[in-house]
């Protein structure tokens, strides 16, 4: 749930802007639940997913992720992202060793750190600058500095908010409360079309309220006004 209303989030939001997912390469950090789905429904939007990463490294392979491989080392063996290797030796992988995160080295369009809190700090904000980043999606908590956040803005980086852009976790409970207390229980496409209308709805309240007080196209100003 979270995972799949990032990527409506940031849908909404490209559009916004006269972009698209469509053709994009992007970097998703982590490879746990959220990060598996904000992979999976970005492609499914026409973006090729190029890194991903586990708290030992990163992977980058410039073919695009093999999502399926990677579930399989993640969801069913409870391995390590290493072990991606086997199945296509010529992927890259990198350890970290410091406290900058290798995956934010990676030149791409759009990044979606989904993985821990702080993992973008302000020296990874201007390595992703520097290799031409146009967008971030917050799918974590709080997973940029306060330094990052603001040297994304003042490059005039869109970047949407994780207190809205990964908000489908917990609209997603609503839902099922909701369904829970009629005893009814809907499909997953419902829940799926209900999430997408949720996060639309909350990327437009992001981007009416940085308008309405004058920061148009500043969603991390816009998420705090409309909260």
């Amino acid at each position: 749930a979270t995972g799949y209303g990032l990527i409506f989030y940031i849908r909404e939001m490209l559009k916004a802007n006269n972009n698209s997912l469509q053709g994009k390469t992007v970097l998703v950090s982590g490879s746990g639940n959220v990060a598996i789905y904000a992979c999976e429904k970005a492609v499914e939007n026409g973006a090729k997913v190029v890194a991903m990463s586990d708290s030992n490294g990163c992977i980058y392979d410039e073919n695009g992720i093999d999502l399926d491989l990677i579930k399989q080392i993640k969801e069913v063996e409870r391995g390590r992202i290493k072990e991606y290797l086997r199945k296509h030796p010529d992927a890259k992988y990198t350890e970290t060793t410091n406290e900058d995160f290798p995956i934010w080295s990676i030149k791409a369009d759009i990044a979606l750190p989904c993985a821990t809190q702080n993992e973008i700090t302000l020296n990874s904000a201007k390595k992703l600058v520097e290799n031409g980043v146009i967008a971030i999606g917050e799918g974590a908590n709080m997973p940029c500095t306060q330094e990052a956040t603001d040297y994304f803005l003042e490059k005039g980086i869109l970047v949407a908010p994780a207190k809205a852009s990964n908000a489908g976790g917990v609209a997603t409970s609503a839902i099922e409360m909701t369904q829970n207390s009629m005893r009814y229980y809907y499909t997953f496409d419902e829940v799926e079309a209900k999430l997408e209308q949720i996060m639309i709805n909350i990327f437009k309240a992001c981007e009416e309220n940085a308008e309405k007080y004058g920061c148009k196209g500043n969603y991390v100003a816009g998420a705090n006004l409309a909260a």
